[in-house]
């Protein structure tokens, strides 16, 4: 083979191992997205109990459905739009509506070198109608990535 053909196969393999893509996945394995985790309990016994059914929609979002007419489910993950200080949500539990509103701060959080950046905040008191709902009560006021209750909801 001539020096001027290996030296054209070696730069079209350089060439070619460059435009591959890597080979190791992603090394991202933690959760990068902070909810409000609610809980939900029954207001009468005060124990934990999942509604028969629960539908979830933001007010004035592009995505407006976040939960519909869920079964049994014992937490719901509400997400909260780091753009703004603020936003509500219309809750159907057992066929019964209500309104919560969150207003909270915002700040950035690097998770990782790998995983990068995510927004963490710190809610205030939210603010309900109490057509099904009773009370809803803080148990813990930072919103970050990791599995902790935030709120109960009791119905």
């Amino acid at each position: 083979m001539s020096k001027k053909l290996l030296y054209i196969s070696l730069l079209a393999a350089a060439i070619v191992a460059l435009l591959l893509p890597s080979c190791t996945p992603g090394s991202c394995f933690e959760e990068t997205n902070a909810y409000v985790k609610a809980t939900f309990y029954l207001e009468s016994s005060g124990k934990a109990d999942a509604p028969d059914s629960l539908t979830l929609l933001g007010i004035g979002r592009d995505t407006g459905a976040i939960y519909i007419k869920s079964r049994n489910l014992r937490q719901a993950l509400i997400p909260l739009d780091a753009s703004t200080e603020g936003c509500g949500f219309v809750m159907k539990i057992n066929g019964v509506y209500d309104t919560v509103s969150f207003t909270y701060t915002t700040y950035l959080q690097m998770l990782s070198k790998d995983c990068g950046y995510t927004f963490y905040h710190t809610i205030d008191i939210p603010v309900y109608t109490t057509n099904i709902i009773d009370t809803i009560t803080i148990v813990k006021s930072s919103i970050t990535t990791f599995s902790e209750e935030n709120i109960r909801i009791y119905y």
